[in-house]
């Protein structure tokens, strides 16, 4: 049960079009849903708890566990979100439960409504260092995007060209929340903190040589940022830096 739903059921009671009982029996229904197979107890109060529905990591997951963890969540009047699903993946999973959209670059996949409702009060901006880092920027892009945010990625503007960075000046300052992606050094996220005065959620992706210790190296510089305003979340996070940026954005 959504926060939307909840609201609408206590509205219906005041106007005197539903009856107590018929509304503390909505309420009432179970917090989980257990799968067929057994596989999953899918959480469907979460986005009545939290603001943001369950969300399915595909990784590990046979295609048939995945499908039907959506089609739990689809039933509970909810949307479902898969992270790094592959394509051949995909495929099968919309074999099973048509009706998906499938975004192969951000490795997502979809059932709700094609555009989403905005109801972030500004823009996330997403801002990756190189093109390398696009996959896990474009999940962050692609997350906040379905969970009802305005999304601006900026791709290819990492420190080796600080002009490219310093050209989108306006853009970052005018971000609620920016997300800085970035392997390597992980030098992006400090020098986007030192630009403006707005929350930078940190990712640093496995991206790198050898002594990047994939992505270890972008952690800890990340971690160690003399810009007071950065955070950090783990390694290749996409997801999680959404999440954040749109619990932020909706304050």
């Amino acid at each position: 049960m959504e926060r939307e739903r909840a609201r609408a059921l206590l509205e219906a009671v005041s106007r005197g079009e539903l009856t107590t009982d018929d509304a503390l029996e909505a309420l009432a229904q179970p917090p989980t849903i257990e799968t067929p197979s057994g596989a999953a107890r899918v959480d469907v109060h979460r986005a009545l708890r939290q603001g943001l529905p369950e969300v399915i990591f595909g990784l590990g997951k046979e295609p048939g566990q995945i499908a039907e963890i959506a089609r739990a969540l689809v039933s509970a009047g909810q949307s479902a979100l898969a992270t790094r699903i592959e394509p051949a993946v995909a495929q099968r999973v919309l074999a099973l439960l048509p009706g998906g959209d499938y975004d192969e670059a951000a490795r997502l996949l979809w059932f709700g409504p094609a555009e989403p409702e905005i109801q972030g009060k500004g823009t996330i901006a997403v801002v990756c260092a190189g093109t390398s880092d696009l996959p896990v920027a474009r999940e962050a892009a692609g997350v906040a995007g379905r969970f009802g945010n305005k999304v601006e990625l900026l791709a290819d503007v990492g420190v080796a060209g600080l002009h490219r960075l310093l050209g989108e000046s306006r853009l970052l300052r005018s971000a609620r929340v920016v997300i800085a992606v970035a392997g390597m050094e992980g030098a992006l996220a400090s020098v986007v903190g030192g630009l403006i005065d707005k929350p930078v959620i940190a990712v640093p992706t496995s991206v790198g040589y050898g002594a990047s210790f994939g992505g270890l190296s972008a952690l800890l510089a990340m971690l160690n940022s003399c810009a007071s305003n950065v955070t950090v979340v783990n390694i290749d996070n996409g997801f999680g830096a959404a999440t954040v940026a749109t619990l932020i954005n909706r304050l």
